[in-house]
This record gives structure tokens, C-alpha cells and sequence, in this order.
């Protein structure tokens, strides 16, 4: 196959995964197992692959409603826990929880019994405070997720890029091309210190934009929801795991550092424009 065949039939893979999958989709709630949370299925399907999924700060599972069944439409079982949603979350409990949704999947029949996953078929994506800590979770589990996305994610207390510097994981990080600038951001020393990840920069995308429906954020000067940017991440996010999760060759473009998918150009953090904490500082200051 041609490079130019290639790019053409990874721009329609791209365009397809912005629509929703052809799985009539389910909704369940993890609290039936002790662990507050929502999840998302395929309406059948044995042996399916699975992820848990974590939110940003201030905000909760229930803003990501589309995001979850977008993936569950596509085949993949999506649980995410509605813990660690106030003012001051800890990193390292939502990580724990992360674990625990993940065990729940795995251990349990969902819907009338005749749905599972797989426990080599799992994966997690968190989105901003929550990408740090999915990174915590692949470092403690036992047993390594098979793919890991980290979207727009944003410092921890304690760092995520300590543990990231221990995975041997794949990764996907995604950045906000002006993102990496922000002192909230981490993307970049995330991706230095994660050796086998992905650094990939969304073009028009807003870093916030992936949560649903209003928030509190816009008040403390972040970004409230976009429909573009959550077209764009489901679709990078969804190619990603069918790739990594379930080795469907043909979405290989979508985890290949090589290959460049729509609207998400490889970005090299180690580029030779670093960005460090000074030149974050001058940028926030500029008018």
C-alpha cells in the first residue's frame, strides 16, 4: 500500500470514528459493586476490551456521558468512577479507584450477563487532572494496561512524572499546541520522562473542551465544553485503543509515532524550543 493510499484511508478511519460506532450502546452503574461510578457497554459481546476512564478536576463522570458511550459504541466497555470531585481531589485515591473500576469490569458479568472483558484487553484514558493520575494507575496495577491515554493532562500533587518514568506501557498524550505554555500543563515532562508514549499536539482544539455540558472551570479561567474538540479526541482516543487493546491492524496509524493522523501531528518534547518553567512564566505573562 502507497504512503498516499495510507493517509487517505487513515483520514476516513479518522472521519468514521468522529460518528458514533455501529453498537447499540448500554448504561450501567458501578455503585452495585461498592465503587461510585457509571458504566458503559457494547449491548452484547463476549471477551470485549475495556477501560476506565478519569475525569478532570472539578468535575465529575457524569460530563463525559458522550465520550463513554462513544467508545461503547465502537465495542470498547467504559467505566469511569464519580470519586474525587471536589476542590482538592487526590491523585493518588482517583488512581486507586481507576484500579478498582477495572477489577469490576473484569470480575463481573455486565448487562444481562452476556456481556465481559477480557482481562488482557484493558486499558485507561484520563483527561487532564485525571491523565495524571491514569498514569499512577499503569504503574501500580500488576498487571500493565495494554494502552494508556493522557489527554491534555495537567500537574499532580505528588507528579506524575515520576511513575510515568518507570512505564514500559504504550502511551498517547495529547496537548493543546498553546497548552504546553500553561504552568497547568505537564504534557510535555510527561512525555520526556515517558519513554514508549506519544506526544501528539490537537489542532482547534481547547484542552477543557472534552467536558460535557457546563461547568464550574469557565469561573477559575478554564475552558468549558467544545463539540470540535470532542470530536477530534473521541476519534484519536477510539483508534488508539482499538489498536493497542484489541491489535486490529486497521487502526495501526492511530499508535504508530510515525504515522500522523488527522489534526494530531507528532510533537517532539524534546524539541529544541524546551519548555521549562521559565519560559512558562514569560508566557503567562505576556499581554
Amino acid at each position: 500500500m502507497g504512503y498516499g493510499h495510507r493517509v487517505a484511508s487513515t483520514k476516513k478511519l479518522f472521519a468514521a470514528l468522529t460518528r458514533r460506532g455501529p453498537h447499540r450502546v448500554l448504561r450501567g452503574d458501578l455503585a452495585f459493586a461498592g465503587q461510585p461510578g457509571i458504566v458503559y457497554t457494547p449491548a452484547a459481546g463476549k471477551n470485549l476490551p475495556g477501560v476506565a476512564f478519569a475525569h478532570d478536576w472539578i468535575t465529575s463522570a457524569d460530563r463525559y456521558r458522550g465520550t463513554l458511550e462513544h467508545l461503547a459504541s465502537w465495542g470498547i466497555v467504559a467505566g469511569a468512577p464519580n470519586t474525587e470531585t471536589g476542590l482538592a481531589p487526590s491523585v493518588l485515591n482517583l488512581a486507586y479507584d481507576l484500579g478498582t473500576t477495572l477489577d469490576i469490569i473484569t470480575g463481573v458479568r455486565l448487562g444481562q450477563g452476556d456481556i465481559s472483558v477480557h482481562p488482557n484487553k484493558l486499558g485507561l484514558v484520563g483527561h487532564g487532572f485525571g491523565a495524571s493520575a491514569v498514569v499512577f494507575t499503569a504503574a501500580g496495577l500488576p498487571v500493565k494496561p495494554k494502552g494508556v491515554v493522557a489527554a491534555y493532562p495537567t500537574v499532580s500533587s505528588p507528579p506524575a512524572e515520576a511513575p510515568a518514568a518507570g512505564l514500559t506501557v504504550p502511551g498517547l498524550i495529547l496537548t493543546d499546541p498553546g497548552d504546553p505554555m500553561t504552568l497547568r500543563s505537564n504534557a510535555v515532562e510527561l512525555a520526556r520522562a515517558w519513554k514508549p508514549a506519544t506526544l501528539r499536539a490537537t489542532s482547534k482544539t481547547k484542552s477543557g473542551g472534552l467536558v460535557e455540558g457546563r461547568r464550574l472551570a469557565p469561573v477559575v479561567g478554564l475552558p468549558g465544553a467544545d463539540r470540535g474538540t470532542q470530536r477530534i479526541v473521541r476519534a484519536l482516543m477510539t483508534g488508539y485503543l482499538l489498536y493497542t487493546l484489541t491489535g486490529d491492524k486497521t487502526y495501526r496509524a492511530f499508535a504508530d509515532a510515525e504515522a500522523e493522523p488527522p489534526r494530531a501531528p507528532v510533537m517532539d518534547p524534546f524539541a529544541s524550543d524546551p519548555v521549562d518553567l521559565e519560559n512558562k512564566v514569560v508566557a503567562l505573562l505576556k499581554p
